[in-house]
């Protein structure tokens, strides 16, 4: 079922869900400038257990542009989530992030944790991000300068930003090492660079701005539901050992290495993340 719903400014969100067996729904939440690619292959496999339901961001795939041009820091997007849950009839959900979808289920669960029985977390971290994307800082200290750009000379900023083919980058990923040559298919990763293509770019900075000084590591030790942690240990853009210690933080964390994994680990090793998210929900009882 495909339906839209609105966030608390108005701004149109698009979702689409599946009855599973159980009314218990895994929620999928994306990263920044994707609108689903990295869930092909859980948004079929895990319906063998539960509901599904996935959703675009604010700005993203088929939901609207912002209303609010502001809104669009973490909080405003744990927001928008909450108003999903409720479009689904508000049942009981595990949340499921990539990326800075970790960082929007951790600020949901801050809002209302209130019938989140469990959460899984792919190849993201708590927060900060930009300032250990591949390493460094250096993604923080050139954010302000790109928003400048882009505000400045918008038609430029786009034109660079949508100018690399999409096979062609899917290229460079696997020669940087940022893509798993071995493993991933070219075409599951296409999806992402066709749709970054047509992504707001002043947005998609400002959004990664929020991202980057955002951070729910103070939550981390009051979460109080099971949650797995699924990182590679080849991921440049969400380093494997801040996926270590979000999980030695969490009471009921649980971490998953990934040998080879990069940052599309659900990817490149779908099969050997669903069992293990399969292992997770059954051995607590979920649904």
């Amino acid at each position: 079922m495909e339906q839209l719903t609105v966030g608390r400014d108005g701004t149109k969100l698009y979702l689409r869900s599946r009855q599973g067996p159980s009314p218990v729904t895994a929620i999928l939440c994306d990263g920044i400038c994707c609108d689903g690619f990295v869930f092909k292959y859980l948004w079929d496999d895990l319906q063998r257990l539960l509901s599904v339901a996935h959703w675009n961001y604010r700005g993203h795939g088929r939901s609207g542009a912002p209303v609010d041009a502001d809104f669009i820091d973490v909080s405003a997007h744990a927001s928008d989530l909450d108003a999903v849950r409720r479009a689904i009839d508000d049942p009981p959900v595990v949340l499921v992030g990539h990326s800075f979808g970790t960082q929007v289920a951790l600020e949901a669960y801050r809002l209302r944790p209130d019938k989140i029985v469990g959460m899984v977390f792919l190849c993201g971290s708590f927060g900060r991000v930009t300032h250990t994307f591949k390493g460094s800082d250096v993604l923080a200290q050139i954010l302000p300068r790109l928003r400048e750009m882009s505000s400045d000379h918008p038609k430029i900023a786009r034109a660079l930003w949508s100018r690399v083919p999409p096979k062609m980058a899917v290229r460079i990923g696997m020669l940087t090492g940022d893509l798993d040559a071995r493993t991933v298919r070219p075409e599951d990763v296409e999806p992402y660079f066709k749709h970054v293509a047509h992504i707001d770019f002043p947005m998609f900075v400002r959004m990664l701005e929020h991202a980057g000084e955002h951070s729910a590591e103070d939550l981390l030790p009051d979460i109080d539901v099971p949650v797995l942690v699924i990182a590679g240990d080849r991921d440049s853009f969400t380093p494997p050992e801040l996926s270590a210690k979000m999980a030695d933080i969490l009471p009921q964390g649980e971490l998953v290495m990934l040998a080879g994994g990069t940052h599309v680990a659900p990817l490149e090793q779908n099969e050997l993340v669903t069992l293990r998210i399969e292992k997770f929900l059954t051995e607590h009882r979920i649904p």
